[in-house]
């Protein structure tokens, strides 16, 4: 077996709540990584509260795309979590910036879901046979910590809750379209294997 592929913790997504928006994007970002034929587990998680479900609206999307996410139960990000995920997503410079306070070791590996995609595709998909952590060392060329302070459309999901139904529809509708970009940058040339970025813990930024 080459050694870059090898059995992976996991990627974590983070947003503020772990009701919404980090549920749909686990639930979408499996199930390509599935498609693509990848056994990369994907868990998620808040900075709030644990033991919450998905409201109404953000089930109701997602079983429109043929997922259920009624089982779903909100819980708090731990520290522990970021040192076991491979790959941290955040849904906003926030939860990256939560995750590199909570474990400062993180931050090579925590980018929010539109950042990761931007760069991703400003680098190049990752090449046959290239770690995926040499890949996220390669999309995070020139990134600094004062880049992702405040907010901002280009790095940010808008959170959709205690909105009108539309909204959860159109922060779906994102989703979808991110974690497809992720996937096919990220896993371009996947078969049924167990890969994981872990080296780029490895690789100071």
């Amino acid at each position: 077996m080459r050694d870059w592929i090898i059995t992976v913790t996991g990627i974590l997504l983070l947003c503020t709540a772990n009701v919404c928006r980090s549920v749909m994007a686990q639930a979408l970002l499996s199930a390509r990584l599935a498609a693509r034929g990848v056994a990369v587990p994907v868990a998620s998680a808040g900075l709030l509260a644990s033991g919450r479900p998905p409201p109404p609206e953000v089930a109701s999307v997602m079983a429109a795309r043929g997922i259920d996410v009624t089982g779903h139960r909100s819980r708090i990000v731990t520290a522990d979590d970021l040192a076991a995920a491979d790959l941290i997503l955040g849904l906003g410079r926030e939860h990256v910036r939560h995750a590199a306070v909570l474990l400062p070791g993180a931050w090579p590996r925590a980018f929010t879901i539109r950042e990761l995609a931007r760069r991703g595709r400003q680098a190049g998909a990752r090449a046959a046979g290239e770690p995926l952590g040499d890949w996220l060392t390669r999309a995070a060329d020139g990134r600094r910590r004062p880049d992702l302070l405040g907010s901002h459309p280009a790095d940010d999901v808008a959170d959709p809750a205690g909105g009108p139904p539309r909204g959860y529809q159109a922060t779906a509708d994102l989703l979808d379209q991110l974690t497809r970009d992720l996937v096919d940058l990220g896993w371009p040339n996947s078969g049924p294997l167990l890969e994981s970025p872990r080296s780029v813990r490895n690789k100071g930024l």
